[in-house]
């Protein structure tokens, strides 16, 4: 089952992307898309049959727990009550949002995995994740940009995106330098350059140091598309995550690894213009760039400045979504943050940081209790070093993006941490 989450949460995005060029629209799509839920809460189903409950054997289980129930709580709880809009849908969304990483580290929890199908995950991790490498690569420099512009309907008419800038594409898809000059960014299979850059740093630390024969080129291949996908908030979680595993690991090397990974990051994220791909905007992205270039004219277009115009967003929405929590710490219910807001149409009270999305929808205590849960997480999994070492990687990353609202690492990284975290069986518990 986590195999096949593993290789199919990689590819969906250009799946359904492709069904819906080739006429599967509405219900019909969504039904289709809908396969990832069924088969965690199915999976999630089948644990609490067999097993007659839930493990609970330490403090992380017992802190996703408690999370689980604060998110059903704020779930039933009235949006006027709360002083929240979210719509029916919004709660159906946000609810399957929250909920996904708790029944994933539930069911990854219960399972009794040797050693042999551990290392089996591993190896499809890595091998999915070399796979979007390499087809990553091979579009963002031999698909042009008109060709994915027929795609973008998926976002807008299917998931309720609207991206005015880039004819209905995300922005992202690009990296705008000024001017009207703009590069391509490798976006893969997940059609965002953040998704593929979290999976890519994620599976950068599974691949064994013994790994002699195809370690160092896998690891390569792995960096060089990390740094095609121009994600700044990736590379910098992937020195933090080197550093905690050399701290783990009582070891050089790691940290030597991630100096090297800081300077070529900043090396090429610098002089990204020369070795992208080149591309245009059309006559009427151009217009609408014109429109909106007065918006924010302190901004710079240097990647590696700290005014940067996606840098100064990102520090924008985190405080102000901080401020949304400090004073309204009781929060405003389910589907009232980040793109379940956006999508369905409601007022988006806080967006990108999984954090203050979380204490926005289930309020001061609930983002308390997500952090405490993560935190705890990162301490169990101390020793296990390298995946501390990528989950640490991507707590960071949820400081700036919904990290949890990527379903690859929503579903398989908490379900692998769950699979991996040393049980402890001298406190032990069934629930209910």
């Amino acid at each position: 089952m986590l195999q096949v989450l593993i290789v199919g949460l990689a590819v969906h995005n250009l799946v359904m992307s492709q069904l819906y060029r080739a006429g599967v629209r509405g219900n019909a799509l969504s039904a289709v898309a809908a396969w990832k839920d069924v088969l965690v809460v199915g999976a999630f189903a089948f644990v609490l049959w067999s097993r007659r409950g839930l493990r609970l054997e330490g403090l992380a289980d017992w802190l996703g727990l408690a999370f689980g129930v604060l998110v059903l709580v704020y779930a039933v709880i009235p949006q006027s009550v709360l002083g929240g809009g979210a719509t029916h849908k919004g709660v159906l969304y946000g609810t399957r949002h929250d909920l996904l990483p708790v029944l994933a580290y539930f069911v990854g929890r219960n399972l009794d995995l040797t050693g042999e199908e551990r290392s089996k995950l591993c190896r499809t991790v890595l091998w999915t994740a070399g796979g979007v490498a390499v087809y990553g690569l091979l579009d963002v420099y031999l698909v042009p940009l008109s060709w994915w512009r027929q795609s973008a309907g998926w976002f807008s008419d299917q998931l309720g995106l609207r991206y005015p800038g880039l004819s209905g594409l995300p922005g992202n898809f690009v990296y705008n330098q000024g001017g009207g000059v703009i590069y391509r960014r490798l976006t893969s299979s997940f059609l965002t350059p953040l998704a593929t850059g979290y999976l890519l740093v994620t599976a950068l630390f599974f691949i064994p140091f013994r790994a002699r024969r195809y370690g160092p080129l896998l690891a390569l291949l792995l960096f060089v598309a990390l740094l095609a996908t121009h994600t700044r908030a990736a590379l910098i979680a992937l020195v933090l995550g080197l550093l905690v595993l050399a701290l783990l690991r009582r070891a050089a090397f790691p940290a030597v690894l991630a100096v090297l990974v800081a300077v070529l990051g900043f090396a090429f994220v610098k002089a990204y213009g020369h070795v992208a791909p080149r591309t245009h905007f059309t006559a009427a992205e151009l217009r609408y760039q014109e429109l909106h270039a007065h918006e924010n004219p302190q901004v710079s277009h240097d990647a590696t400045s700290a005014n940067e115009a996606s840098t100064s967003e990102h520090l924008s929405s985190l405080r102000a979504g901080v401020r949304t929590v400090v004073y309204h710490p009781w929060g405003f219910g389910i589907g009232n943050a980040g793109v379940t807001a956006e999508r369905t149409h409601v007022k988006v009270e806080a967006g990108e940081s999984t954090y203050t999305e979380v204490g926005v929808e289930t309020g001061l205590l609930g983002g308390l209790v997500f952090a405490a849960w993560m935190l705890s997480l990162l301490v169990g999994l101390r020793s296990v070093p390298w995946l501390a070492a990528a989950f640490t990687a991507m707590a960071f990353v949820a400081l700036q993006t919904d990290m949890i609202g990527i379903p690859w690492l929503g579903v398989v990284l908490f379900a692998l941490a769950g699979a991996y975290l040393p049980r402890k069986r001298n406190f032990s518990a069934t629930f209910p």
